[in-house]
């Protein structure tokens, strides 16, 4: 199969993950660090149970490994930022914006992987950086300026994070299988949730919501459990088969998915996720979504 499909593949099982994430920082969790918590623990466990069922392979060496790690332990740093903005903020603003990763991975992929870019490849990257900015922006009705929504510049390092990890697990997956590479990543990144938000209210909370059977332990476990690991685990694959600068632009789609999915059920079901549906908002959305999309996907050419 193609990488590129694989990748959009991925993208829209990903984009899954975000929407019910914001269901549960929405509806259940009382700090911003509740949700981050429950996460590190699913992901610890599914890095330890992946790395105790596929064993160490033969051709793994230090450097691998280590780059396995650090690449999860920078997606672990790009999600504790991009749920820290999502507890606040909208999911079609948040992950869109996070969606300009491609950007930092094709600079990287170039120093680092001597992956070639093209000057139409650099019109894309300027166009994904377009978009990202337009969903941020804000109008201040007293004084009726414009300006960034601070959020944006949270959401552009989370974006670096999330480049440099995929950059760095190209590395890792030119020489170890794909599964394992999975666990350590997956492990590195439940540890670093971990650090963050293992702290006495989110732990509070957590338990709480053991006590009382919350629904909300449901959309965690299946979207922990199942939905990212085999979102993640698509991407991986993509990751194998293709430069990691160009799949990195092809997942950045996830934004069109996201903004998709949460206007529907936004639309539908009036006041879920906390979305704005009003005309002006839906507009700038959309169209800057699109920016982005095509953004990547002149990358991606």
């Amino acid at each position: 199969m193609h990488w590129a499909l694989v990748a959009l593949i991925g993208a829209g099982i990903t984009a899954l993950v975000s929407i019910s994430d914001k269901t549960v920082i929405h509806k259940y969790a009382r700090t911003p660090c509740t949700l981050p918590l429950l996460i590190g623990m699913a992901q610890t466990t599914v890095g330890i149970v992946t790395l105790l069922v596929t064993h160490v392979p033969n051709n793994a060496d230090l450097t691998s490994i280590l780059s396995a790690m650090v690449s999860g332990a920078l997606f672990g740093l790009s999600g504790i930022l991009s749920q820290r903005v999502l507890y606040t903020q909208e999911v079609s603003r948040t992950i869109p914006i996070t969606q300009s990763a491609p950007i930092f991975a094709a600079i990287l992929a170039l120093v680092i992987l001597n992956e070639a870019i093209t000057p139409i490849q650099w019109l894309g990257i300027i166009i994904t950086v377009i978009g990202s900015m337009l969903i941020s922006v804000r109008t201040d009705s007293v004084s009726g300026s414009i300006f960034l929504d601070k959020s944006f510049y949270l959401l552009m390092i989370s974006a670096f994070f999330f480049g440099a990890a995929n950059v760095i697990g190209k590395v890792a997956l030119n020489e170890l299988p794909l599964i394992f590479t999975h666990g350590l990543r997956m492990l590195s990144l439940g540890i670093i949730f971990l650090i963050f938000n293992l702290r006495p209210e989110p732990w509070s909370d957590v338990k709480q919501f053991f006590k009382d059977r919350s629904p909300a332990l449901l959309f965690v476990s299946v979207n922990e459990f199942l939905t990212a690991n085999l979102g993640l685990i698509t991407f991986l694959w993509a990751l194998s088969l293709g430069p990691a600068s160009l799949v990195s632009a092809m997942f950045g789609t996830r934004a069109l998915f996201v903004v998709l999915y949460s206007l529907s059920i936004a639309t539908v079901w009036k006041g879920a996720l906390g979305e704005e549906i009003a005309a002006s908002s839906t507009l700038n959305k959309v169209f800057s979504t699109s920016l982005i999309v095509v953004g990547v996907t002149v990358v991606a050419m």
